[in-house]
């Protein structure tokens, strides 16, 4: 049974003073906030707060939660009540794990916008987030698929700052997609044409991680990705996440250790499995790196090394590509 609380937060109610929100007709295009929770209340009113504090006023929230049994839902119907029902629309998720609650909720056909954004539940975004994106994302052809992302600022579990994530500089490229996610899922924007790509794949499409699917699809099928340096998130370092941060020594150990055990290469069947049926629409350049490095992970161990400086595949940091050559050979990857 849903409660409904009594008062409003401190955030909500500074949210629905009358000159902290614009009406949604009266600022541009749309933007479908796509906002998965599961046991998310600990953090998720500060994240709604600076959702409803946006420069880029016209937003939508559309929240699908997976069998919290805290007070998240209670949050989300008190924040639909303060701010209304035009503002939040609340669905149940499909218990399925985060990356198939997100992807089932991008791909729900009844969902219309010009643009939409992944949104965790437990960040903070700046309030020009969405206005960034947006900037960048209006310049591009709305007919070739478009995905923003950025740096995050990070912080901790009280919301002092404690860190940034890795600063990236080589281009977002579907070599590096294949074998790298270059952001994280709530720093994401993109246009219609790539949501989709995303339906195209649809919502069952068994990958690991649906922010990393986002920028495989987009640079295989010949789509632009920006990374913004600047940071317009404030992610939440906390122990439910922490090796997801990429912050710290220990996050990059493990993320290395998984990769030599092997972990990334069941991800990559996983993501070739459900490339397969999108082949057609693959660009010849991705058809060939994408198959050519398939067949690398078969070869013997001098073929791959040669495959790797063909292919050029990398990831964006000489760590990265060190741990990526040794799981190469070592059939890791």
């Amino acid at each position: 049974m849903i409660m409904k609380m009594e008062s409003p937060s401190p955030v909500l109610r500074q949210c629905a003073g009358a000159g902290n929100v614009r009406t949604a007709e009266s600022s541009g295009e749309r933007v479908a906030v796509l906002l998965c929770t599961r046991r998310g209340a600990l953090f998720l009113d500060e994240q709604l707060g600076s959702i409803a504090t946006q420069s880029h006023a016209n937003w939508r929230v559309y929240a699908s939660d997976d069998a919290s049994d805290d007070q998240t839902r209670t949050i989300l119907v008190d924040f639909q009540r303060r701010m209304g029902r035009d503002r939040l629309q609340l669905r149940n998720g499909p218990g399925r794990g985060f990356a198939a609650n997100f992807l089932s909720l991008a791909c729900e056909q009844r969902i219309e916008a010009d643009y939409f954004a992944f949104c965790d539940q437990d960040d903070v975004w700046e309030p020009d987030k969405l206005s960034r994106a947006l900037a960048w994302l209006a310049q591009v052809d709305p007919e070739m698929p478009a995905l923003y992302c950025c740096r995050t600022r990070l912080i901790d579990e009280q919301g002092h700052t404690i860190g940034f994530s890795p600063l990236f500089s080589k281009a977002p490229h579907f070599r590096n997609a294949i074998v790298q996610s270059i952001a994280g899922g709530n720093t994401m924007v993109f246009n219609a044409a790539a949501r989709r790509l995303l339906v195209r794949a649809g919502g069952e499409a068994a990958v690991p991680a649906h922010d990393w699917w986002l920028y495989i699809l987009v640079t295989a099928m010949g789509g632009t990705v920006r990374y913004d340096r600047h940071p317009s998130v404030r992610y939440r370092v906390h122990g439910a996440n922490a090796i997801g941060a990429n912050c710290t020594f220990r996050a990059r150990l493990a993320r290395i250790r998984l990769l030599l055990k092997g972990r990334f290469r069941t991800w990559t069947d996983m993501h070739a499995a459900a490339l397969l049926p999108l082949a057609s629409d693959i660009t010849p350049e991705g058809r060939r790196v994408l198959v050519e490095f398939l067949d690398a992970r078969r070869a013997n161990a001098l073929r791959r090394i040669v495959y790797i400086y063909v292919l050029r595949i990398y990831r964006q940091t000489l760590a990265g590509n060190i741990a990526l050559f040794l799981a190469f050979v070592l059939r890791k990857a």
